[in-house]
């Protein structure tokens, strides 16, 4: 057991865990932040994906001895009912969101592709989210919703 400490969207915490456990446990059995979803356990799906210093991360296979430190924003550190980020809000104006259960995969890899790719082209959100998994099949809306974001952000 070690005492990890990081911020998780703006809060500084710390969890008594297996250094080796993975992040996503840690957020959501000992910190019980139930944004992040297990998916696969493979880091495969997305459904674990959580921002660590801004990138787009695969809790699910991080340990969470690499979060030490460091900066972890999930899907509900991006923004509030009142004041969501740019990409929620076109997520619900495309009505992209049906069962949830992807949704922090797809909107924690879009925030951050579209802050290195404030124009992206179809083609490019298509690459951006190939390795992420949708079972109701939003694909189309998802891209809209990319589109639109980039839109309202530019």
């Amino acid at each position: 057991m070690a005492r990890i400490s990081f911020s998780v969207d703006g809060q500084e915490r710390e969890v008594d865990v297996d250094p080796q456990m993975p992040l996503l446990y840690a957020l959501r059995d000992d910190l019980e932040n139930t944004n992040p979803h297990f998916g696969c356990g493979l880091g495969q799906c997305g459904a674990c994906t959580v921002h660590l210093d801004g990138q787009p991360t695969r809790s699910c296979i991080t340990p969470v001895s690499q979060a030490e430190g460091h900066k972890i924003v999930t899907l509900s550190g991006l923004g509030t009912e009142e004041n969501p980020h740019p990409i929620q809000a076109a997520y619900v104006e495309e009505e992209v969101p049906q069962c949830g259960y992807c949704l922090s995969g797809w909107v924690m890899t879009a925030v951050a592709f579209l802050r290195d790719n404030p124009n992206p082209t179809d083609p490019q959100i298509r690459e951006a989210f190939a390795d992420l998994k949708c079972r109701c099949g939003t694909h189309m809306a998802i891209i809209r919703a990319v589109k639109r974001a980039a839109t309202n952000m530019g």
